[in-house]
């Protein structure tokens, strides 16, 4: 899958965890469970510059990411990978502003909450998908439908 459809695009606007991972230097990859805003066909990270995903980052300009669904009988995921730009100053600012929006409950904007996480997210990670991946599972109408299958 090279395009991501209407229908996917519209799972990404929901308020979900994805999951980022980037290349550690000695090989191995390293999964971090991160809030994320999908706008203009991008994926955004709020980020530390002293993290071990933008260390990675610096040195290995490459990500993954999956974001999923686990209702049951609504299990789905979307993934995407591509080149990762960490974007820096009030550009970052914003991008970071506008993800913890998306995220954080009414009360907690413009607090102590909202503040901490601003003093400690200093950059934004943009990974630009260059491959899509995706799976749903099948719809069941009935819950007899589950058992239809297995062999006694």
């Amino acid at each position: 899958m090279n395009e991501l459809t209407a229908e996917l695009r519209s799972f990404l606007d929901q308020r979900r965890c994805a999951v980022l991972a980037t290349h550690d230097s000695d090989g191995t990859i390293h999964l971090t469970p991160i809030w994320f805003l999908f706008e203009s066909g991008w994926f955004y990270f709020e980020s530390s510059s002293t993290s071990r995903k933008v260390k990675n980052v610096e040195q290995s300009p490459s990500a993954s990411v999956v974001v999923d669904a686990r209702e049951p009988g609504r299990e789905r995921w979307v993934s995407a990978s591509g080149p990762v730009e960490i974007v820096r100053d009030s550009e970052s600012a914003a991008i970071n502003s506008r993800i913890r929006r998306r995220y954080l409950a009414e009360p907690a904007l413009d607090g102590p909450l909202e503040a901490a996480l601003a003093a400690a997210d200093d950059v934004t990670l943009k990974l630009v998908p260059t491959a899509w991946q995706s799976w749903a599972a099948p719809v069941i109408e009935s819950p007899e439908q589950l058992f239809l299958a297995v062999d006694p």
